[in-house]
């Protein structure tokens, strides 16, 4: 069978992008009732987006180990494992908030990373069999796949937001509302997990077949790096993924900090996510049309403007304009990034090139959900000033990328020179 079979791939974008809808829902409800309910538990409020944190350092310390799993075992496998940590961290975080345990809250949402790390992998997954043309089109529509989940997952958290009794076994009450959401992305992975049997992927014995045959002995993690299409790939995506999920995380705080209410913090983020999908339909092809880097740097600016709107108040549409440009941002920068990143590495390298990629990315978002809350409950004693801290603090990291890339195109025009 071809590696590269559009045919394929088009197959496989479906079960993708499925699972990105189904089990792409858990991720906007947990980020909705991850802060409230660090919130309630956490001793210090300074601390109320530590489960947030937790749920990305989880994908971050996944991420160096699930990526080689799967180049070993197949993609279907390292998905299975993530619905399966996604299943175990909703469990583990339901029963520490029915016995009001902040440290099994973060516990349950460390394995929740794991989950968010296999999640990741969907996009790479979709270009493992698809043409050198078809990649980046195949990439943006499985990242297109999570619209659905934008519109079921904060919808379907605001059914079960206000459960406090389980119609089973005579009446389970629930101590506070935010188990319901739990318990709900509990059946969301056992039932998601299903999808993967449909995926007509490379399993673990084909992609050691494949790579057995002649080829060059794979980069070091230290000589990826040394490339600088690698690298500032790789920068680009921890600036863009880093800065959507500081903001993103302070939302639903500073929205009820500032006078609103949590159905007011449901629909901002389901905006959000909205924006974040919505372009994935044409992202692919603006990438093959103006190029990769172009589409890069109009997804830092558009980041750059989620600030400053941000910034000039906090008016309910201030909130809905800035976290959907927000959204829009982190889909040309991060779709942008993953498709840089693809073109630099060859098949072989694929579970170690990726697994540093992700495991980079997520390393700068948990520091970046850290700060999230630190900056928001912590900075200037009123909410305002605090969502004033967070979008403020995006600059330099934005400096940062803009000028990564400045610098690649002049590294690939002195590169283009000496060859002529």
């Amino acid at each position: 069978m071809s590696d590269f079979n559009d045919s394929r791939t088009r197959r496989n974008i479906f079960v993708l992008v499925a699972a990105q809808a189904i089990l792409g829902a858990q991720m906007p409800m947990i980020f909705v009732v991850g802060g409230l309910a660090g919130g309630m538990l956490a001793d210090n409020v300074c601390f109320a987006t530590l489960p947030i944190s937790l749920i990305v350092f989880g994908s971050m310390t996944t991420a160096p180990w699930l990526s080689p799993l799967m180049q070993r075992k197949g993609r279907r496998f390292g998905f299975c494992v993530g619905a399966t940590g996604g299943a175990v961290g909703a469990a583990i975080a339901a029963y520490g908030l029915y016995v009001s345990s902040f440290p099994l809250l973060l516990l349950g949402s460390y394995f929740t990373g794991i989950y968010m790390s296999a999640q990741g992998f969907y996009r790479f997954a979709a270009a493992d069999t698809a043409s050198e043309t078809f990649r980046p089109k195949a990439i943006s529509y499985v990242m297109a796949g999570g619209l659905l989940s934008a519109i079921f997952g904060p919808q379907l958290n605001k059914l079960v937001f206000d459960v406090t009794v389980l119609p089973v076994f005579g009446g389970i009450f629930l101590p506070n509302p935010f188990m319901g959401t739990y318990l709900t992305i509990i059946a969301i992975n056992l039932v998601g997990m299903l999808l993967f049997l449909l995926l007509d992927l490379p399993n673990g014995d084909e992609t050691s077949a494949r790579t057995a045959r002649a080829v060059p002995a794979a980069r070091s993690r230290t000589e990826l790096l040394r490339n600088p299409t690698v690298l500032v790939a790789i920068i680009c995506a921890m600036v863009s993924y880093s800065l959507m999920n500081l903001v993103m995380t302070s939302t639903p705080l500073a929205v009820i900090g500032c006078g609103f209410t949590s159905d007011n913090a449901n629909d901002i983020v389901s905006a959000h996510v909205l924006a974040m999908f919505i372009p994935s339909f044409f992202t692919g092809h603006l990438i093959v049309k103006y190029g990769v880097t172009r589409i890069i740097s109009a997804g830092l600016l558009i980041l750059a403007m989620a600030g400053v709107v941000a910034l000039i108040g906090v008016q309910l549409g201030n909130f809905y304009i800035a976290l959907v440009l927000l959204g829009v941002g982190w889909n040309f920068g991060f779709i942008g990034a993953t498709t840089l990143l693809a073109s630099a590495h060859g098949t072989h390298e694929r579970g170690k090139a990726q697994g540093l990629n992700d495991m980079m990315v997520f390393g700068c978002v948990t520091v970046a959900s850290l700060a999230s809350g630190g900056l928001m409950n912590c900075s200037g004693g009123t909410p305002v000033h605090g969502w004033s801290a967070v979008n403020i603090a995006m600059i330099p990291f934005l400096l940062l990328a803009g000028g990564a890339l400045v610098w690649l195109r002049a590294h690939t025009r002195r590169q283009a020179s000496s060859a002529a």
